[in-house]
């Protein structure tokens, strides 16, 4: 199964905590002004690649606290997404997502919501230009929540979290 990305940073401390692998997702309809990554707005751009020899490529790394799904928007590609993110689980790698949907709607399908339960934190929400800024760790505008997944799925109820 392959998914279509713009690129992958293998070390990042910039986008979640600790030291991430991460893989920006090609094709978003959000298009917010001001995005920080609007070359990978276009679905036809980017690559394929093969989602085992992108997870083989992570389980190698010693040096990685987890892996970031950003973009683009992860959830466009829900179906590729939600097989990594399933297969890393596997090897018990925790994973942040960065979307521009609100938790609330991504809960309410199917779909998005497989790929939703494979998350650990979840940082939602359109970045919003007039909102940004600089002082918020792992988000670009302040209208953008850091969201644990599992607590919030288990309590029924969005629970955010500070760093």
């Amino acid at each position: 199964m392959d998914i279509r990305i713009s690129g992958i940073i293998k070390e990042s401390v910039v986008d979640g905590p600790g030291i991430r692998y991460v893989i920006f997702a090609q094709g978003c309809l959000h298009k917010c002004i001001g995005c920080h990554n609007p070359h990978t707005h276009d679905f036809k751009g980017g690559y394929d690649i093969d989602v085992d020899d992108l997870k083989n490529d992570i389980i190698r790394n010693p040096f990685i606290d987890g892996v970031t799904f950003s973009g683009g928007d992860p959830f466009y590609q829900v179906e590729g997404f939600y097989y990594l993110a399933k297969e890393l689980k596997k090897n018990n790698i925790h994973i942040v997502c960065y979307t521009g949907f609100f938790y609330e709607d991504i809960v309410k399908n199917n779909d998005k919501k497989k790929l939703l339960e494979n998350v650990d934190l979840l940082i939602d929400g359109p970045f919003i230009l007039s909102q940004k800024t600089l002082k918020l760790p792992f988000r670009g505008s302040s209208n953008q929540r850091i969201i644990d997944v599992k607590r919030s799925l288990m309590e029924g109820e969005v629970i955010t979290v500070e760093y």
